[in-house]
């Protein structure tokens, strides 16, 4: 049943989103994909809002985010030879590496899972 309120002249019902119950952290991927729902997909974001599964939904993705992005840097540091060795060895060139290889799995997740 429906309840409803006076507010000035006119009656307006009492909506109540229905609790999630999500302790997860969003994360900044969540935060990502929740920007570019709201701006691009606004049906979608409409949607998970008003069912309650929003946050679990974003939490969901930064988990899949990260764990793709943990997985692609562990796997182009292998293939391109950049280990603990080359650390102690020469750290300035371990850094410039390490950062191209963080950038490029930034943007695989970003166009894998963040704005799709």
């Amino acid at each position: 049943m429906i309840t409803y309120t006076k507010h000035s002249d006119y009656y307006l019902p009492d909506l109540v989103l229905p609790e999630d119950g999500e302790t997860r952290p969003v994360g900044i991927y969540g935060e990502r994909h929740y920007r570019y729902l709201k701006e691009y997909c606004k049906i979608q974001y409409l949607n998970l809002l008003t069912s309650g599964k929003l946050h679990s939904y974003l939490a969901d993705i930064n988990e899949q985010a990260r764990e793709r992005f943990e997985f692609l840097v562990e796997q182009m540091a292998e293939v391109e030879s950049v280990t603990e060795e080359l650390k102690a060895e020469n750290q300035m060139e371990w850094v410039g590496k390490m950062n191209n290889i963080r950038n490029r799995a930034m943007e695989i997740v970003n166009k894998e899972i963040i704005y799709v």
